[in-house]
């Protein structure tokens, strides 16, 4: 494999990446807006954004902290919101479980969404693709999103107030998300999970502490599970 078949995977990688941006800077902002509202110094609004790096376990978190619902039940919520991202580390490591240890550790770093959605679609439209091809990729496709969100997380804790309402800097999470998932809705399963999910999750408002959205995201998993075994004994042998 040449190097230059490698750099052009990391590029492919960014050009996928790339119209993320549009939604990812606005989103950053408003987290920072919000943490410094939140009475979060600059510091602790930069290092929560740096560690944890997970646009909704953050705004979860940061809501909940708000309400002064008991630490425990924060971290709970916001691992529960995270969840996924275990889901897409098993969905991952058949394509990238070869690569190197640091390698590995710096994408389990680096998996987000919008990494995630942008590689698992390419890997499975090129499956031939070797494993450095692969690593070179997933990080094109998150290096024009992470430094962003950084970069417009300071700016938003810095700006704070001053930014005008009409920006409505809060339509880049529900914009974001569908960005990612309705191309992803390919079978029943994906199908019947997100209907499911978001079914239950309307019915659970009123739970307190946003536990409603932990009974929607394990409902929904339940739900695709069981289509996706129902598929199984239903095709032929």
């Amino acid at each position: 494999m040449s190097s230059s078949t490698t750099k052009s995977e990391f590029w492919r990688g960014v050009r996928s990446g790339a119209p993320f941006t549009l939604v990812v800077a606005p989103f950053a902002m408003l987290f920072g807006v919000l943490a410094t509202e939140a009475g979060l110094q600059l510091t602790e609004t930069m290092v929560f954004s740096i560690l944890v790096i997970a646009g909704a376990a953050q705004f979860t978190a940061l809501q909940l902290m708000q309400e002064n619902v008991p630490t425990v039940l924060v971290l709970v919520s916001a691992l529960a919101v995270n969840l996924r991202m275990a889901m897409y580390s098993a969905s991952l490591t058949p394509h990238l479980g070869a690569a190197p240890l640091w390698q590995r550790a710096v994408i389990a770093y680096f998996t987000v969404d919008q990494s995630y959605a942008c590689s698992v679609a390419r890997y499975e439209a090129a499956p031939d693709l070797t494993v450095p091809q692969k690593v070179a990729f997933f990080f094109g496709s998150v290096a024009p999103v992470c430094p962003l969100w950084y970069v417009f997380t300071y700016v938003g804790a810095v700006v704070g107030e001053t930014i005008p309402d009409s920006f409505a800097l809060d339509f880049a999470l529900p914009i974001t998300f569908l960005a990612m998932i309705t191309p992803m809705l390919r079978t029943a399963a994906h199908v019947v999970a997100a209907l499911t999910a978001i079914v239950i999750a309307l019915l659970c408002t009123g739970l307190p502490y946003n536990l409603g959205l932990i009974v929607a995201g394990t409902a929904g998993m339940m739900a695709g599970a069981r289509t996706e075994l129902w598929q199984m004994r239903r095709a032929p042998q």
